[in-house]
């Protein structure tokens, strides 16, 4: 066979599909402790802890995109809040020789993932500081997360649809 034939017509060899990491940021993080110093007094029971996460991407170049992990963490002991994270951790990103249909799931997918062990470090580190156990947040499934906003995204649509027709 010839070197033609193996590489393609221009004798190049195709070059493998990427994705790069180029940057790491913290883009906002709040930590509130309301009910300081008595809610680190009356630590009795664990709190009720709920998660909110979303993912946001916007492509800031020709292959270049940007992808924050937005999470917020509400803390309730006996119905009142015992502290609040809210952290958008971000990183741009570099993606290449990729097809466009896995393109959304490198951005909204495996970005977040790779992103979501050092937000989850800055999330312990700032309830710790905060005078609480630091807050281990158990990994995330990305995809179904992904899975859950487009089912919502054409249930709305469905909906607005629905509205418009009537």
């Amino acid at each position: 066979m010839s070197d033609t034939a193996a590489n393609g017509p221009t004798g190049e060899a195709p070059q493998p599909p990427s994705l790069v990491i180029n940057a790491q940021y913290l883009r906002d993080l709040s930590f509130e402790n309301p009910r300081a110093p008595e809610s680190l007094l009356q630590q009795s029971a664990p709190p009720e802890v709920g998660i909110d996460v979303d993912v946001k991407a916007r492509q800031i170049g020709e292959e270049s995109f940007e992808v924050v992990l937005v999470l917020k963490v509400e803390a309730r002991v006996a119905g009142e809040v015992a502290f609040l994270v809210e952290l958008e951790y971000g990183g741009v990103v570099t993606i290449k020789n990729v097809a466009q249909d896995v393109m959304a799931a490198l951005i909204l997918i495996e970005t977040p993932r790779l992103l979501f062990p050092f937000a989850r470090a800055i999330v312990a580190d700032a309830t710790r500081e905060g005078g609480f156990p630091p807050l281990l947040i158990n990994p995330i499934d990305f995809t179904e997360l992904q899975r859950r906003k487009a089912a919502e995204a054409e249930a709305a649509a469905e909906a607005t649809e629905t509205v418009g027709n009537a």
